[in-house]
């Protein structure tokens, strides 16, 4: 689908994020497709004789096979474009909550890996069933039908250091350099459009979307990694995993949890044990590395047990009603533990309910007043409950306490934008990500905040930076030039847009000459 330039009309009101399920086995169940094929954007083998073998005094020294085939920086763009790809058809869950826990621990995880040059970004997959994938460039993707499967936190750090290792160890390179024989930016996107046209459905799609799917083991089997892969990231993670603190034995518990998943026909057998195999042995060996770990690990964060419940209400299937389940299980409040009785207020808002959860807010925010999730939820509440200046004066003293905190800043910027004051929205939305990097969506948000204060000119910028995040340079010029086109913008408007727009123009030829590197890299591997 082609983009469009961002509009410049004000919107009727801040789009806020409020409780909406995702239905968990619908349009050929979407993510666990993609999660599945996910890797074929950098890593499909196309079936060929292999090449002569030439003498090997006659050959030039191009350093690591990785390296030629395919360089960090392309790696990067790969996997930047399968993302962008993914935020299009909406199977990111863009949460702020769930989004600063999962990258918080991510980057807790990935300062401990070797790989210092190495760049990563985590994010949570909107989808129920139970699956982790690595993609090219660093990027970390984590469904939330594993987070929910875990028992600790350490169980799911298991899971995140063993994808952090698939990258720091450029497995996905070296298995390009090994077997591909086709291009692999043309590749990337072929499959990326296949994989979002099955998730849109319906119509004349129906048969490519069928052809996908029906493809989708024979490619498997060709992008899953090697035995001696997969043993490495096992041994690298482990290491990382120890060195942040958690308990090693997490990566082989939650190992026997999958295996014991693997009895029954293969169709329930779950995505990740397709393209990470579990066996006894593997088990043993990781079980045996672990225990050679000294590790005091430290107890399971606050926000681990929050964020389960909230992807448990976020992930409920369409139709059922998430009330029922902490009706089933909590009982009455006392018996409750605090991370149930936060599910019980998401499923009460989630519900249509908002009034009824604000109380439950409120008591557990005087119980833990330093549980950000807490003053977050009850601000939304009150919101959603028309009780808009108690929502705002919530906000605004989180933020007081917790400055610069991001889902506490997005959620006191929406505040603001619903009730009318879009122009202290993209103040304080600008004294955040000066400071801390915004993902796309917070940098989109920001754009929206700056266009309802009538900041016409910066909301171009803003809406540029969006795109240069997903990858697109040309409509991040585009935007740029509409930025410059706006009237009476001040000097130093101008000069920021004038040497923004030089970058991108400098910046996309680059990018041309980048992919004709590797089709010549590829070429002399064939």
């Amino acid at each position: 689908m082609r983009s469009v330039p961002f509009r410049t009309s004000p919107p009727p009101a801040c789009p806020i994020r409020t409780f909406t399920p995702w239905p968990s086995h619908s349009r050929l169940n979407t993510v666990k497709a993609i999660a599945t094929l996910i890797l074929t954007a950098a890593c499909v083998v196309l079936a060929a004789p292999p090449a002569a073998i030439a003498d090997p005094n006659e050959l030039p020294d191009m350093g690591s096979p990785a390296e030629a085939m395919l360089s960090m920086q392309d790696e990067y763009q790969i996997g930047r474009m399968i993302v962008r790809g993914l935020r299009d058809s909406d199977q990111i869950l863009e949460d702020p909550e769930v989004t600063e826990y999962i990258q918080s621990l991510g980057y807790r995880l990935s300062s401990q890996a070797t790989d210092g040059s190495q760049r990563f970004n985590f994010f949570m997959a909107k989808e129920n069933t139970i699956n982790a994938f690595a993609l090219p460039g660093g990027f970390i993707g984590v469904n939330a039908g594993l987070l929910l499967e875990t028992k600790n936190e350490s169980e799911l750090a298991g899971v995140v250091a063993h994808e952090i290792a698939h990258v720091t160890q450029r497995h996905i390179a070296r298995s390009i350099a090994a077997q591909s024989k086709s291009s692999l930016v043309s590749t990337a996107a072929m499959l990326a459009a296949i994989l979002i046209g099955a998730a849109a459905g319906g119509g004349g799609d129906a048969a490519m979307a069928g052809v996908a799917a029906a493809q989708s083991l024979a490619i498997q089997q060709q992008i899953s990694f090697t035995r001696s892969n997969e043993s490495e990231a096992d041994r690298v993670g482990l290491g990382i995993l120890a060195s942040a603190g958690f308990d090693p034995n997490g990566m082989p518990a939650f190992f026997e949890t999958m295996s014991r998943h693997a009895g029954g026909r293969d169709i329930n057998i779950p995505e990740m044990l397709r393209t990470h195999p579990v066996t006894s042995g593997r088990i043993a060996e990781t079980k045996e590395r672990a225990v050679q770990l000294s590790v005091d690990p430290q107890p399971d964060s606050m926000s681990y047990a929050l964020m389960r419940e909230r992807l448990r209400v976020l992930s409920t299937p369409t139709g059922e009603d998430p009330r029922e389940y902490y009706a089933a299980v909590i009982g009455n409040e006392p018996d409750a533990t605090p991370a149930q009785v936060y599910g019980r207020g998401l499923a009460l808002m989630m519900a249509g309910e908002p009034a009824q959860a604000v109380p439950i807010f409120q008591r557990l925010l005087k119980a833990e007043p330093s549980i950000t999730q807490y003053h977050t939820a009850l601000g939304q509440a009150q919101l959603l409950a028309n009780q808009g200046d108690a929502s705002l004066a919530t906000l605004k003293r989180a933020r007081e306490l917790f400055p610069r905190n991001v889902s506490v800043t997005i959620r006191y910027a929406e505040s603001l934008m619903r009730l009318g004051d879009a122009r202290r929205a993209h103040e304080i939305l600008l004294d955040l990500f000066n400071t801390v990097p915004p993902t796309p969506e917070q940098a989109r948000l920001t754009a929206l905040a700056a266009n309802a204060a009538g900041d016409v000119a910066d909301s171009y910028f803003y809406m540029s930076e969006y795109h240069l995040m997903s990858g697109d340079l040309p409509l991040a010029m585009n935007q740029l030039q509409l930025a410059l086109a706006v009237p009476k913008i001040s000097e130093v408007q101008r000069a920021r847009f004038e040497a923004r727009l030089e970058e991108v123009q400098q910046a996309l030829p680059k990018r041309v000459a980048r992919q004709r590197q590797m089709e010549e890299s590829r070429r002399r591997f064939d």
